[in-house]
């Protein structure tokens, strides 16, 4: 999340003051706060109270942010290697996940320098490293949700042209793509790439965008920049192919049997809704943040402050959920996890059953409509 700084540092930040000698009593020298809140504070007991809970939301989301990376870390840590070893699970779905998960994880890497920055209010790290995790922090940002985006477009494809779409959807291709992902990722990021630096504000040093001037104009077009290419967008195709499928299956599934069709039915329901869900739950809050603070519609205060750091929190925690969503939902994956950590051992998954794989291909070449109603109430239908 590397313009989260952008939020406290452009133009109409804090302008902070330091309190050691406030109402006699010595408070970190790196503490600061606005000078016109501290102006209408008349009593000690306000400005301590204050001092407490700019403290105490320091301390927590800062053990949040080490929280999320080490779950996050191990989560996607584990979809890697599971799908690395086994056999089984060199789908064109699973390589997908994997994509995702390598995102996910160099996303999770730059999270504890953006702690540690938020615990001591200054970048002890120096610029080039500063540039280094403000590159790949916004890189996997994007690359995340494209991600996210990449994976409803395969599942529109394997549900409503489960014939038509064979031959791109083979593992080679899904490679292919996620290079291209990678690629369209590291042109949006520019941006980043050129303008991240080290700028020297409040007492300390910050590991932020420095925009040319007009700084204000710059950084207003990035914000909503941002919005578009990595919420927006992303969110409108997601939406746009689960409605697709939502409608393909009910219309096949009149067809196929009503115990089919509702099966059918409730397990798309399902995905859809956690897909979504989370997805806006975790990124609208950060986004709204974003637009709000260069409309000019909040006014920045120690308490906003802290709130936007846990709102951080929660996009990064999606990085956190994407190995439940996208691995815990499948069997498969499952079966893999119990493997990998010794609670239970299940065998067959370095084996590919090549004898189901002829059968399949034979039912497809002799009867295409029991293939395509197959596709539509099997689990290519609703495994991620």
């Amino acid at each position: 999340m590397s313009h989260l700084q952008q939020f406290f540092l452009d133009s109409k930040s804090l302008r902070g003051l330091s309190f050691s000698a406030s109402c006699g009593i010595n408070f970190p020298s790196w503490l600061t706060i606005p000078r016109k809140l501290l102006n209408s504070l008349t009593l000690c007991g306000s400005f301590i109270s204050l001092t407490a809970w700019v403290l105490t939301s320091t301390v927590v989301i800062t053990c949040m942010y080490f929280l999320v990376c080490a779950m996050g870390l191990c989560g996607n840590a584990l979809v890697i290697y599971v799908i690395l070893r086994y056999a089984k699970m060199k789908t064109v779905t699973n390589i997908y996940i994997l994509n995702l998960a390598v995102a996910d994880v160099l996303f999770m890497l730059g999270l504890p320098f953006i702690a540690i920055q938020l615990a001591l209010v200054h970048w002890p790290f120096g610029p080039v490293l500063c540039r280094v995790v403000m590159t790949v922090d916004s890189l996997n940002q994007f690359t995340s949700i494209f991600c996210l985006m990449v994976m409803s477009i395969d599942r529109y494809l394997a549900v409503v042209h489960p014939i038509k779409s064979t031959k791109w959807r083979k593992p080679r291709m899904a490679k292919t793509i996620n290079l291209a992902v990678w690629g369209v990722s590291l042109m949006v990021n520019l941006p980043i790439v050129i303008y991240s630096g080290v700028i020297t504000k409040h007492d300390g040093c910050f590991c932020t965008i420095v925009w040319p001037e007009p700084q204000e104009a710059y950084y207003t077009a990035f914000m909503f920049y941002t919005f578009i290419l990595g919420f927006f967008l992303p969110l409108m195709v997601i939406c746009l192919c689960y409605l697709c499928i939502i409608i393909k299956v009910k219309s096949s599934g009149i067809r196929v049997g009503s115990s089919k069709r509702k099966r059918s039915e409730r397990k798309v329901t399902r995905m859809v809704s956690i897909v979504v869900a989370v997805f806006v739950f975790c990124w609208l809050p950060f986004y709204v943040f974003n637009v709000t603070s260069v409309t000019g519609t909040i006014s920045t205060t120690p308490i906003l402050r802290s709130t936007f750091a846990f709102v951080v929190v929660l996009g990064y925690a999606n990085s956190c959920a994407n190995p439940i969503l996208y691995a815990f939902l499948s069997e498969n994956f499952k079966k893999s996890f119990q493997n990998v950590l010794c609670l239970k051992n299940v065998g067959g998954l370095d084996e590919v059953d090549r004898s189901d794989s002829r059968q399949d291909k034979s039912r497809m070449m002799n009867d295409p409509t029991e293939t395509q109603s197959t596709l539509l109430n099997g689990d290519l239908q609703t495994s991620i």
